[in-house]
């Protein structure tokens, strides 16, 4: 348990984290930091925090752990503030979803910092959406680099565990390789479907049922917050989206030779990735 557990950002993951730690009693006191008055009394009202600010500096002073809970573009500036207002024994993470920029500069600010990423979204956005078991059985990926403290990665590991989740570790170059395929990948090509479908007079979505719901509902994630994922991670989602136009020339080609077999061939191979990667994540 820490003393004081500072989030930063009460959204979807930041309130999550709120209501799991304050349930779990990870904190003695939880401070949540938002720029509305509005935000900070909701998350104070549902339980996300004991306490909140609209003040940054106040937020973190004596903190033992901090949470970077905004959006990526953001953490540079917020950290620049606070950077002479957080201890030097304090612990900081963050929830992003892409990691080689924020660690690179998080890293640089804050002594105890350990990247982390739960991997835990929604495509509904808000304090609204937090829920105290969001992250139970998800996997947050933790991204140390050479000069993150053994310390602050044994924090890290725990901390994340305490919340419910399965940890895993590796590099942050590899992890924006890994989630530009498992979560950037799919979002964008979710929305190109839909797009696609939509095209014209729309009239074909009329017809469309569980199969496209399932398989479209990330495409009704935020815009703005999506935008920013996929540029963070632009280059790492540009070489997963050409591995992507590859297989589907394959199956261009296939339909264009009428060739039966390779389809059969794709198609059962898809089958059997996905029905092992199920067994492996449901065991």
């Amino acid at each position: 348990m820490v003393s004081q557990l500072t989030i930063l950002g009460p959204g979807l993951l930041g309130g999550s984290v709120g209501l799991a730690a304050r349930q779990r009693k990870l904190a003695q006191r939880v401070v949540v930091w938002a720029r509305r008055p509005e935000a900070v009394d909701e998350a104070v009202r549902c339980g996300a925090a004991d306490a909140g600010t609209t003040d940054l500096r106040e937020a973190v002073r004596g903190a033992s752990a901090v949470v970077f809970a905004t959006p990526v573009g953001v953490m540079e500036s917020l950290a620049d503030q606070i950077r002479e207002d957080v201890a030097p024994e304090c612990f900081v993470t963050d929830v992003g979803s892409v990691k080689y920029p924020v660690v690179r500069t998080l890293s640089a600010r804050f002594g105890r910092f350990i990247g982390a990423h739960p991997m835990a979204g929604s495509e509904q956005t808000g304090l609204s959406a937090a829920r105290v078991d969001l992250f139970e059985r998800a996997v947050c990926i933790l991204t140390p680099v050479e000069c993150t403290e053994p310390v602050a990665l044994q924090w890290g590991h725990d901390f994340w565990k305490a919340l419910g989740c399965v940890v895993r570790t590796m590099p942050p170059t590899v992890h924006d390789e890994v989630v530009a395929r498992v979560s950037h990948l799919p979002h964008v090509v979710a929305a190109a479907v839909v797009n696609v479908v939509a095209g014209g007079d729309g009239e074909a979505l009329q017809f469309a049922g569980p199969g496209f719901r399932d398989f479209s509902r990330i495409a009704s994630g935020p815009p703005e917050m999506w935008t920013e994922i996929c540029m963070e991670n632009r280059d790492e989602l540009r070489r997963a989206l050409g591995k992507l136009m590859e297989e589907l020339d394959r199956w261009r080609v296939a339909l264009d030779n009428r060739d039966v077999v390779e389809l059969r061939a794709l198609l059962r191979k898809a089958k059997r990735y996905r029905d092992e990667w199920r067994m492996r994540s449901e065991g």
